[in-house]
């Protein structure tokens, strides 16, 4: 079995390599030297800091005195979701974890990543305090228009205009591509970053199947009420992004009571937030609810 638990660890790194290239949203990864692991299963400890005002100079007093806090708040992770495997044509544990992996990451790439981007996009939108608009853009010059205010928008409130991301249906972006305007073009190098995102991960909501039952699919859907996204544009400081995955967990055959196959437990911890001082950083375009 102690073989079993160092083969478990081993496919951490590799797990979270495959996440990181597939993932849409993972240009949005908070530090993780900022993050830390709580007490229990599924905590993350994050810094929060606040801090006073200028105040008055006095010649004779000198300056008005200042405070600087620095707290630590423990939250869950809002994504907790995981799958359980059975290799059962295999010799060895080895030649099962070479199975595992290989399935592993085809099901990460398929199912895992598009439920984490379509979640956090969910989360970022129905955030409290973060600007939703309802709009149908039915061409380049509208497209443009819209994320130009959302521009202004952030512009306004103080957003920084440094890592400022911009999140987009393919057939919207290719319709401001094919205006290859100066003003598309000087409207798109504001960004970061442009991600193309399809319309599947891109909802104000969705729903996340138990993996049971009727819904034995797992996954997710579209939630009833919501509405296709346009476009969102995302301040990457504005975000607590962080995903962690958990060690798979293997039963090896001689513990297996249902089969002779080895038993791959994968899950995947993470955390989609937004600061409460910085919702201002989070815009999202979105379509009327059909």
């Amino acid at each position: 079995m102690a073989n079993a638990i160092e083969l478990a660890k081993s496919y951490v790194p590799k797990l979270d390599e495959v996440y990181k290239l597939a993932a849409l949203t993972s240009v949005l990864d908070s530090d993780g030297a900022e993050l830390k692991e709580g007490a229990n299963a599924g905590e993350f400890i994050i810094p929060k800091m606040s801090m006073d005002g200028l105040g008055a100079y006095d010649r004779n007093n000198g300056y008005a005195q200042g405070s600087v806090t620095m707290e630590n708040e423990t939250v869950k992770a809002n994504f907790d979701r995981g799958r359980k495997f059975v290799v059962d044509v295999a010799d060895d544990l080895e030649t099962a974890g070479l199975a595992f992996g290989k399935l592993s990451a085809e099901f990460i790439r398929t199912m895992v990543v598009p439920e984490v981007d379509a979640f956090r996009f969910a989360a970022y939108c129905g955030a409290d305090g973060a600007t939703k608009k309802e709009e149908t853009l039915a061409d380049g010059p509208a497209v443009i228009k819209a994320i130009s205010a959302a521009c202004s928008a952030m512009d306004d409130a103080e957003v920084p205009n440094t890592d400022r991301y911009l999140f987009i249906t393919p057939a919207l972006l290719q319709a401001v591509k094919d205006m290859d305007t100066t003003k598309s073009r000087e409207v798109l190098s504001d960004f970061a970053g442009i991600v193309k995102v399809p319309q599947g991960r891109f909802y104000t909501a969705i729903k996340q199947l138990s993996g049971k039952d009727s819904e034995s699919k797992g996954g997710y859907t579209k939630a009833t009420g919501a509405a296709d996204l346009n476009f969102m544009v995302i301040h990457k400081g504005a975000l607590i992004q962080y995903t962690k995955h958990a060690a798979p967990k293997i039963i090896t055959p001689e513990y297996n009571n249902d089969s002779d196959g080895y038993i791959f437990g994968y899950r995947l911890l993470s955390l989609a937030d937004v600061y409460e001082n910085k919702v201002a950083g989070v815009y999202a375009s979105h379509k009327p609810v059909a």
